[in-house]
């Protein structure tokens, strides 16, 4: 138990920073691309707007000359970078433009701020964006390119290199990456050494229950059979009547729910001493479906049972006993007057157990919560039948310790299923003695 509320509280950890990490390296290199992108088309709108040159009172706009005495610090002066950064970036552009007339004559091609392209591949560049019928503004290639019309017919196309913010802009993403990695790894180490620490109150509080669940069903086991013994006695002084009718009734639920919650607690612990052995599962499930017979004629219901012989299982006989009745009695009490019920075995790549029944109603939202321990969808009908919403949390512990699953479906608005999912051949931590 220790182990694994450690291990839930580790992957639940170590999940959420992953979720945090993720969302956070995707948001930081989000913007950043996002101001890549927005810097590049200012400076394309500045071209346009002035035929493909920087205006000249941005060239010779020269950052104002800083005063040492007023800053030497150390520290960083952010008026002076600003003006710096502002007074640069025109100088730092690498960009070419071609200029074309209305039928795709190349009039002009200015390549003189950047070396990597020749006009030959200038022209190739802007030619193919003009037959491609490209968006105005949009990227080719490393660059951006922004298309600009004329009054009179001629096309403008800007192409600005962002080779260099492209690099930047993977290099941030690999360093945060690798400085995610290295946060999830080291939080990693961190959690599980102090993962114990932090799940030790539920573990002790856990094992308080279990103990207290433990130890009153062992204690109520002697007061319940010294009833069962006066029930005896007098039934044979006085005979049986309606009130000693009505003690051994409770005495039988009381000894179920009993028997139920210790086979509970001795799950949780992870002590159940259970044999694994092969066994004839077929004739298992039918001894136990037969013997509701009775109950199904007094009960004017429709009891159907498909179970075919010769499939076996390597498992613990008893608790596969134990599963049946708890399943077949839950489709009883829970069943339709004159309803239906129906018990089914096969076998494909697993063991499918299923039993299904009629019912007038069925439970909203998630049917799992029907496995919870003492949850009950209709209280009032649980009082009626004298369920108390144990039965199928030890069901569940049962499939689960051989290896399978069950799961409740809803077949319609008035048939409720049961599936019961076992392994042909068991896990070898379930075949040895547990």
């Amino acid at each position: 138990m220790v182990n694994k509320l450690r291990k839930k509280f580790v992957i639940t950890a170590i999940l959420s920073l992953l979720l945090i990490l993720v969302t956070m390296i995707g948001i930081i290199n989000a913007i950043n691309m996002h101001q890549v992108v927005s810097d590049a088309d200012n400076m394309l709108a500045i071209l346009s707007s002035n035929n493909g040159y920087f205006p000249a009172k941005i060239l010779y706009n020269k950052a104002p000359k800083v005063s040492f005495s007023k800053n030497n610090s150390g520290s960083f002066d952010w008026d002076v970078i600003n003006s710096n950064h502002s007074a640069e970036s025109p100088y730092q552009a690498r960009y070419f433009w071609v200029k074309m007339d209305s039928y795709a004559n190349t009039i002009r091609i200015n390549t003189v701020h950047i070396a990597s392209v020749s006009h030959d591949i200038a022209e190739e560049y802007a030619k193919d964006l003009y037959f491609s019928n490209s968006r105005k503004l949009g990227f080719y290639h490393s660059y951006r390119y922004l298309i600009s019309d004329a009054e009179d017919g001629t096309k403008l196309l800007l192409f600005l290199d962002l080779s260099t913010a492209i690099i930047n802009a993977k290099h941030l993403m690999i360093q945060s990456l690798a400085i995610g990695v290295l946060a999830l790894i080291a939080m990693f180490i961190l959690v599980f050494l102090f993962s114990g620490q932090a799940v030790a109150p539920a573990v002790e509080s856990l094992e308080k229950q279990k103990r207290f669940i433990t130890d009153a069903g062992h204690e109520l086991k002697t007061p319940l059979a010294v009833i069962s013994a006066n029930i005896d006695v007098l039934e044979l002084e006085q005979g049986k009547n309606e009130w000693t009718t009505s003690i051994r009734n409770q005495l039988k639920r009381m000894n179920s729910l009993v028997k139920n919650m210790l086979t509970l607690s001795r799950m949780d612990e992870e002590r159940m001493h259970v044999v694994f052995t092969d066994f004839d599962l077929s004739e298992t499930l039918k001894d136990a479906a037969v013997s509701f017979e009775p109950i199904a004629e007094s009960q004017e219901k429709n009891y159907k049972i498909d179970i075919p012989d010769g499939i076996h299982i390597v498992g613990n006989k008893s608790s596969m006993n134990q599963l049946a009745c708890l399943l077949i009695d839950n489709a009883f009490k829970y069943s339709s007057s004159y309803g239906s019920i129906h018990v089914l075995l096969s076998v494909n790549k697993h063991i499918v157990f299923e039993v299904s029944n009629t019912c007038d109603t069925i439970p909203y939202g998630n049917l799992d919560r029907l496995f919870d321990r003492f949850y009950r969808a209709d209280l009032s009908r649980s009082r009626e039948t004298g369920g108390y919403g144990i039965g199928l949390s030890v069901a569940r512990a049962i499939a689960t310790s051989h290896g399978g699953t069950i799961e409740a479906l809803r077949d319609g608005d008035k048939i409720i299923r049961f599936v019961v999912t076992l392994p042909k051949q068991q896990p070898k931590n379930t075949q040895k003695n547990k």
